[in-house]
């Protein structure tokens, strides 16, 4: 019985985090991520903790979400640096030319 609420549990958890995140607006999605980043970097101390267990299961499954993790916090980097610089200001061609000038 407690696997089946067990699974319950998880179901639902998936289903209202995908309604919170999906409803997010597009100005809040860099501060989302770092946040996101953050509980990703504390399940890696967790997975680490399972995959250092004695169990044999435990290790595989420790050492999946590890990889799991990483995958994650990494593609959050990526993403977030790419949210950041959509605000950075382009130079113009007067500012292209006189760095162009200068370095030859």
């Amino acid at each position: 019985m407690t696997a089946i609420m067990q699974l319950y549990v998880f179901v639902l958890a998936g289903f209202v985090g995908f309604l919170v995140i999906a409803r997010v607006p597009p100005l809040l999605h860099t501060p989302l991520m770092s946040a996101a980043n953050f509980i990703s970097a504390i399940s890696i101390v967790g997975a680490i903790l399972t995959a250092g267990s004695h169990s044999r299961v435990a290790q595989i499954l420790g050492f999946l979400a590890v990889t799991f993790a990483m995958i994650n916090v990494v593609a959050g980097f990526v993403v977030t640096d790419r949210i950041l610089g959509m605000f950075q200001r382009k130079p113009s061609r007067s500012e292209i030319a006189k760095t162009d000038g200068q370095g030859s």
